[in-house]
């Protein structure tokens, strides 16, 4: 079977308005569900409601209808019957799940657990304080910046069409490596998912113990607001379907988010050196994830023909081949740029989720590109590293955000707070221009309070 994959050459006229037409799909405005999912949605709600219609009405009635509203869900969306103590996995699941796992599985959760702390643990900020002396006198002031962890957060693990007991490590393990202190999981009553034991199995592996049997939207709800059996948590994180996005994007304000995450996707800037059956490879492996995208972008025109053939050679050895080819002829395209300089310009313009900077020398690429999530460079790092081992997250800003978003750290874990201490007369110091300022803006209480302070002791 031929794959249709939108090819763009950036000298021909048409060239602007395909690449504007590709930069909209792959937009977060974008409305990217499977016609499954839209067909899925007449049937449970008897009318075209629109996901965002779908996402508030569910939040709503979660936030009013607390545990039974969430139970009712999980029987409509998932099939699934539980009460409150079958929802949350028992100790008794987990010990079990990690007694059956494999001795190497679980030996791998451990290697990896700790290339995310080794990694994760270098990045976090240390507690900053500055005590400058003012005047000629005996003025004192002490300026500090403390970190301190979030005290829970939520986790939502995807577990509709295969288990992922990476986004748990990718998620947990930065969260435990600043500190947090309680962390729940939240995953569908899936065989993928609260009945996978290879994720009980992890959960158990690195400590994670609060896991819930509840997915989608209702997850999210329930995590924000809280509802019987499940308190509510400061921040949630992890990826998910399209109404699980859109349920961050509603609950945000009243807890923290990590992003607003659509389907996944990939650059591969390419030049001469770069091997077409890797960069197809790449395009797939992100494709698989359906809806997901795959975009080539090189200034070397051979490619473009050549990982062509080689992504229909691939795609029809692949189990998940049909589903791929489908993400690629949707969101996928090969771009033939007319040099470097504005293949660099076209990928800060679409800012991917993954960018695989496919070069013999990718550093001198690097320096010209300033908008993706996550960066892999040269021809032997593929973007499954980080997706699943090599240490940072791999929950990344997709659909453009990449321009003002950043990947998940450990450092997103963390509450900042500004200390501020003046003495007498570090505050008598600072009267002359403190009064400037509030008269300038009309807040004559603002100085008042300062200068009430300043005043001789009775």
């Amino acid at each position: 079977m031929s794959l249709s994959i939108t090819k763009i050459d950036c000298s021909q006229d048409a060239a602007e308005d395909l690449f504007s037409q590709l930069r909209e799909k792959l937009s977060p405005r974008g409305d990217v569900v499977s016609e499954a999912g839209k067909q899925r949605t007449m049937e449970l709600f008897g009318e075209p409601l629109s996901p965002q219609q779908v996402v508030e009405k569910i939040c709503r009635d979660v936030q009013e209808g607390g545990l039974k509203s969430l139970l009712d869900y999980s029987a409509k969306l998932d099939g699934k019957q539980l009460t409150l103590e079958t929802m949350r996995v028992s100790e008794a699941e987990l010990d079990a799940a990690h007694e059956a796992a494999d001795d190497n599985y679980l030996e791998t959760i451990r290697r990896i657990r700790e290339s995310i702390i080794l990694f994760q643990s270098e990045i976090l900020p240390e507690n900053v304080q500055i005590i400058r002396e003012v005047g000629s006198g005996a003025g004192e002031i002490d300026l500090r910046q403390r970190y301190l962890p979030l005290k829970r957060i939520g986790i939502c693990v995807p577990g509709g069409a295969a288990a992922y007991p990476s986004t748990l490590l990718m998620t947990a393990v930065p969260a435990q490596t600043a500190g947090v202190a309680e962390i729940v999981v939240v995953v569908p009553p899936t065989e993928f998912g609260g009945y996978n034991t290879d994720l009980l199995a992890a959960c158990k592996e690195i400590g994670v113990t609060e896991v819930y049997r509840v997915g989608g939207a209702q997850a999210v709800a329930a995590l924000a607001y809280g509802v019987e059996g499940i308190e509510r948590v400061d921040k949630i994180v992890g990826p998910g379907n399209l109404f699980v996005a859109l349920a961050k994007k509603h609950v945000f304000g009243e807890v923290d988010i990590d992003s607003i995450a659509g389907p996944s996707e990939v650059i591969v800037l390419a030049d001469k050196t770069a091997n077409p059956e890797y960069i197809a490879a790449d395009l797939i492996s992100q494709a698989e994830h359906s809806p997901g995208s795959g975009v080539l972008i090189t200034w070397h025109a051979p490619l473009i023909d050549a990982v062509h053939a080689a992504l229909e050679s691939q795609l029809e050895t692949l189990e998940r081949g049909d589903l791929a080819r489908r993400a690629l002829e949707d969101y996928g395209a090969l771009i033939l740029a007319r040099d470097a300089d504005e293949a660099a310009r076209l990928t800060d313009l679409l800012a991917p989720e993954h960018l695989h900077i496919s070069m013999d020398d990718p550093e001198s690429m690097l320096e010209q590109v300033q908008n993706a999530g996550a960066i892999f460079m040269g021809n032997f790092t593929p973007v499954a590293l980080g997706d699943y081992l090599a240490g940072p997250s791999h929950v990344l800003p997709t659909g453009g955000t990449a321009r003002f978003a950043n990947g998940l750290s450990s450092i997103d874990f963390l509450k900042r707070s500004s200390i501020i201490g003046y003495n007498r007369e570090a505050l008598a110091e600072a009267d002359r221009d403190l009064k400037l300022m509030t008269d300038k803006e009309g807040l004559t209480a603002h100085y008042a309070s300062a200068a009430i302070r300043l005043q001789p002791e009775p």
